[in-house]
């Protein structure tokens, strides 16, 4: 080894910076948290956009209830993505987070740590407790939602106990009122007995649960079809008519059975295989054989046959009670399963409700809110649970000789979605949102359709298909921790006193002093002026009780927060929230606008996907597959779990495990150490001006970079503009490991090491790296926030440059780096370079070389390519990393498929450079400097001509 290895080491340009490889983001990204919050980096980045266009998205409340998990730190990542890339667009792009702080499973914290001694408690006191539990969880998960680098107005977010909030609700309420969309009605409705209230649709669950399946033989009265009593003889009280039902407990509640008044029905008569009597009834023709089959009855015969519409006014008897009812006609009775008749119970189902009104039914629901039979139902019910009467009921009926077969049934089931229980179908006095009043529907769908964008687009499809089939929306609760349907009772009469213009006394009144008013004050000192009723005229009244669903809360934050304080514009740019908001909040919200406003509050829906493990099951404690989103981001920061985020396509469900998180780490890791080779080569480009730079002295591969990177630039602006995150990071990590890892800053090195520090080669080189980290950081900063500021910070920008990267908009493509021709060019080029890299493989295996740089290349090219390929031999060489390329001319290219370069290689020939350790003939050539190459020479002879020392 020479003696003056050691001082030309020290003249080679090894890249330096502080910018550290290992990341350390657990303790780096909360101090620079900090560091946002100290600057106020959300309000500097406010007042730089004033003035600009303005995108807002709305932020979906959350509930203010546990420590956030994977689904909700999704969400709000994605969110993040989407207001900072709109920022980095140019727009400006307000974010005010929210959380819904009204509803049950707050109240059933607070009443279950309460226990007996909640029964002491007013419902105002009860309120009191859970502001306190609402309001602790409000900044838990503010706390970890702002750990996960998502920047809005934190200090001032909306909360749906806000009074401003609650006036803005209470004000919707009045616009429907106005519109006349409201109104009260004894109608069946969703009931969860464990909760004691009513639910919406929005708030059910579905999932498996056994039944018993009935088939009950109802003992006919009359109007039975004359010619089927002639051919058997018979009267019409010798018949039955058979139902089937899978809810024994409803049958008290029974008042009709529907027929389809186009469908067959056939008079059967049969011997019962237990009892050996024989039983006449009536059936759908089209499933006597499989009703019969079912029991096993071999000896049965059809009587005679009638359409539907001939039995309507048919009567019959109830099986246990002394009762006698019509046969009446529906158009939603089928002979898919059952009996083609269907068991009526106007209290206790939609449709049989509906039917009911038609015929004037009487609406009977004998079970009070804890699901247990009242005084109405037979003394043999009276207090037992619904769902513990069904045994019961099919006793009785068996033993009195009207059940012709029980089986257990498999079905989907509603179930309450706090308490996760069964639910049940129940008459009661509740509110309404009528959605076929003044056509709220037709217009909602036609918003919908025309006035939307939706990402992905089959959002569109889903809410649609929801809103066509919507029944009438029950907006009343009967729980204490809400906002009050402000409705006033005659203590006259009982009528309800509830209009557009008494319910904006209330909001005038809760945006003053807040809902609690209304719990917490006599009635006569909260009455609207010259209050009477509308049926009596009377002027006493009581407060009632119920108040409005939570969903009617959370939807009507387009008044309360976007037209209302927080002054953010109406309509919103976009709504983002997971796909069950479909059928909740996008739907509440929409139903709600347009009722009041006549137009849908957002512009645009972006839905995501439910997070799952990486076998595609959902997450649950049961199961032991939940990742917390709390313990990942202390472990491994949350720019890795933003990345792993972002590498997702959320329009299906997102797969979320610790092997997933394992490989965002390390693609995180590339990019990162990416970076800090970018910034290691730039430590002394701060000491001249980028734009001194003479661009002529760029070397062809710089403009062939430059025109890939503007390649990068329209791509991932183009997935940020169509809000596809995992584009922008597949398209920006390809780019990151293929173009510049494995080949750009590979050839780069020798250049940047070896040339001149301050010498045009070197700089020219530097002014490319410092383009590429510009434009990459700027690119990154929404999805990696934390090391894209981390990584700004250490690169000076000059005059016009923001500090924060935050504060920067996305770059633009430089047209000057765009050139056809050279990329066509340059794609020969790489496919020449594959083919000479494959061929050093088998030198290296055997060990002929060690590097690249010891190969002597032969490449034979087809005619179409050798006059380029010559042309750019010197140029195949730097890419290669080689000590030379001799092309020689072949046979014409193959055919697609075969191999259109042949090469050659051999260990070189040539010297060793001991400070570039390249190949070059002109090794040794310098007396002075024998052991090194022609450049070598000139560098550090230049070098010590500028320091003698």
């Amino acid at each position: 080894m020479s003696t003056n290895a050691k001082p030309y080491k020290e003249t080679l340009n090894l890249p330096a910076t502080e910018f550290a490889m290992k990341a350390n983001l657990p303790a780096r990204e909360p101090a620079m948290q900090e560091s946002w919050r100290e600057h106020d980096l959300y309000g500097q980045l406010r007042r730089a956009r004033k003035g600009s266009p303005v995108r807002v998205l709305h932020d979906g409340p959350p509930y203010a209830n546990g420590d956030i998990h994977m689904g909700t730190a999704l969400n709000k990542m994605l969110k993040d993505f989407v207001v900072r890339s709109l920022s980095m667009r140019g727009f400006d792009s307000p974010y005010v987070p929210g959380w819904d702080t009204h509803g049950l499973p707050i109240e059933h914290k607070v009443m279950k740590d309460l226990g007996s001694k909640a029964q002491a408690l007013d419902r105002a006191e009860i309120r009191d407790l859970c502001r306190v539990e609402a309001l602790k969880w409000v900044d838990v998960q503010r706390t970890q939602f702002r750990r996960l680098g998502v920047l809005g107005d934190w200090d001032d977010p909306y909360l749906t106990l806000d009074h401003r909030y609650e006036a803005g609700i209470v004000d919707v309420l009045a616009d429907l009122l106005e519109g006349e969309y409201v109104f009260r009605q004894l109608k069946p409705i969703h009931w969860c007995t464990s909760d004691q209230t009513a639910l919406a649709e929005a708030e059910l669950e579905y999932r498996d649960e056994t039944s018993p399946s009935l088939y009950v033989n109802f003992p006919m009265v009359a109007g039975v079809p004359a010619a089927w009593l002639q051919a058997d003889g018979s009267k019409a009280e010798d018949w039955r008519a058979m139902i089937w039902t899978t809810t024994p407990w409803t049958l008290p509640a029974n008042v009709a059975i529907a027929v389809h008044p186009d469908l067959v029905y056939a008079g059967v008569r049969y011997t019962d295989p237990e009892s050996g009597q024989v039983v006449r009834t009536i059936l759908g023709a089209d499933l006597v054989a499989k009703v019969m089959e079912l029991k096993k009855v071999a000896d049965f015969a059809e009587v005679g046959r009638c359409k539907g519409r001939e039995l309507e006014h048919a009567q019959y008897r109830h099986p246990f009670l002394d009762r006698v009812s019509p046969i009446v006609l529906a158009s939603y009775v089928s002979v898919e399963d059952g009996t083609g008749l269907v068991h009526t119970a106007p209290g206790h189902g939609g449709e049989d409700y509906q039917t009911g009104r038609v015929y004037q039914l009487p609406i009977l629901s004998p079970v009070d809110p804890a699901g247990k039979f009242t005084a109405e139902a037979p003394d043999w019910l009276v207090g037992l649970h619904v769902f513990a009467a069904n045994p019961k009921v099919v006793a009785h009926l068996r033993e009195s000789g009207d059940l012709y077969l029980e089986a257990p049934l498999t079905h989907s089931y509603p179930h309450c979605w706090r308490c996760k229980k069964p639910v049940i179908f129940r008459a009661t006095e509740q509110w309404f949102v009528g959605v076929d009043r003044n056509d709220l529907r037709g217009r909602t769908l036609e918003e919908i359709r025309n006035a939307v964008k939706w990402y992905p687009e089959w959002g569109q499809a889903r809410i649609e298909a929801m809103v066509s089939l919507r029944p009438d929306w029950c907006i009343s609760r009967q729980r204490s921790w809400g906002v009050p349907i402000p409705a006033l009772g005659c203590t006259a009469c009982n009528a309800q006193l509830l209009t557009a213009e008494t319910a904006r006394h209330f909001r005038d009144l809760f945006r003053k002093e807040g809902a609690d008013a209304w719990f917490s004050k006599p009635v006569e000192q909260i009455l609207p002026p010259d209050a009477k009723c509308p049926q009596c005229g009377g002027t006493s009244f009581r407060k009632e009780g119920d108040i409005l669903d939570v969903w009617f809360e959370s939807g009507s934050s387009h008044r309360a927060v976007l037209a209302g304080g927080f002054e953010l514009g109406f309509p919103a740019f976009m709504y983002l929230e997971g796909s069950d908001q479909h059928r909740g909040w996008f739907q509440s919200s929409i139903l709600t606008s347009v009722g009041s406003t006549g137009r849908a509050p957002f512009e645009s829906i972006l839905t995501h996907g439910f997070v799952v493990d990486d076998k595609g099951q959902k997450m649950s404690k049961s199961l032991g597959n939940v990742v917390s989103a709390v313990k990942a981001t202390e472990q491994h920061g949350a720019d890795v779990l933003r990345l792993m985020v972002s590498s997702m396509d959320y329009a299906d469900d997102v797969r979320i495990s610790e092997r997933s998180i394992k490989e965002a780490s390390e693609a995180y890791r590339k990019i990162r150490n990416t970076f800090r080779y970018l910034l290691g080569n730039l430590e002394d480009y701060a000491k001249f001006d980028p734009s001194t730079v003479d661009l002529a002295t760029l070397h062809e591969i710089d403009h062939w970079a430059l025109g890939q990177l503007n390649q990068v630039v329209r791509d991932v602006l183009g997935a940020y503009e169509r809000f596809e995150f995992y584009r922008v990071y597949s398209r920006i990590y390809q780019f990151f490991s293929v173009e510049l890892s494995s080949f750009y800053l590979d050839v780069l090195k020798d250049r940047l090491y070896a040339e001149e520090p301050l010498g045009p080669d070197r700089r020219a080189a530097q002014y490319v790296l410092y383009k590429l980290h510009d434009v990459l950081t700027r690119l990154l900063a929404p999805v990696l926030p934390h090391t894209a500021e981390e990584s700004w910070g250490y690169l000076p920008h000059g005059q016009g440059f923001p500090a924060s990267v935050h504060l920067a908009t996305f770059p633009e493509p430089d047209p000057r780096w765009d050139d056809p021709q050279r990329d066509s060019r340059w794609g020969v080029l790489r496919e020449a370079r594959d083919a000479i890299l494959k061929a050093l493989e088998g030198l290296r295996k055997d060990k002929t070389i060690g590097s690249a740089q010891e190969a002597a290349v032969v490449i034979t090219a087809p005619p179409a390519d050798l006059a380029s390929l010559q042309a750019d031999r010197d140029l195949l060489a730097t890419i290669c990393l080689v000590s030379e390329v001799e092309v020689r001319e072949g046979e014409p290219a193959p055919a697609a498929g075969g191999e259109r370069f042949r090469v050659t290689a051999a260990r070189s020939t040539y010297g060793k450079c001991e400070r570039c350790w390249n190949y070059r003939p002109t090794v040794g050539r310098d007396a002075e400097h024998p052991t090194l190459c022609e450049r070598c020479v000139r560098v550090v002879t230049a070098q010590a001509a500028k320091d003698p020392a």
